[in-house]
């Protein structure tokens, strides 16, 4: 009997992140396996008058699924046959992917996303789950 096998794809809506999504939909139709695709979004805090206010967990919810619908609309065409699902997470992205890759059999990720220090070769996300994950890692370069 076969074993259905999963990929998990952490997404942040990012060219980089599209093409590790892309790619784990082309690895998953040659190996029929199913594709989980997570976005995750945590607390931000922004300064204000009285000093740091966070900002409401419902805004930020709605944001992160406003983000992994653009991500999905934009790899619809991609899917074909591929079993997908996909959620939003809340907790920080690198944590959240490695928490989850206790039930993936392949974690993917791209190289960058959009985390602001453009000389980095790989980012910081990448860099954690490559080192921390709880199964096999594939950081895509992207175009």
């Amino acid at each position: 009997m076969n074993e259905i096998r999963k990929i998990l794809v952490g997404v942040d809506g990012s060219e980089g992140s599209l093409s590790a999504l892309r790619w784990a939909l082309d690895e998953a139709r040659l190996r029929h396996d199913v594709v989980d695709v997570i976005h995750t979004w945590h607390v931000t805090y922004y300064p204000d008058a009285t000093g740091m206010a966070s900002c409401p967990d419902d805004v930020l919810r709605e944001s992160a699924a406003a983000v992994l619908a653009d991500v999905m609309a934009a790899v619809a065409a991609d899917i074909g046959e591929v079993s997908v699902t996909s959620h939003v997470e809340q907790g920080p992205g690198a944590q959240t992917l490695i928490d989850a890759s206790h039930s993936a059999d392949l974690l993917v990720v791209g190289r960058r996303g959009h985390g602001g220090f453009l000389s980095l070769v790989m980012g910081s996300v990448a860099q954690q789950v490559a080192a921390h994950a709880h199964c096999p890692v594939v950081v895509v370069a992207g175009h």
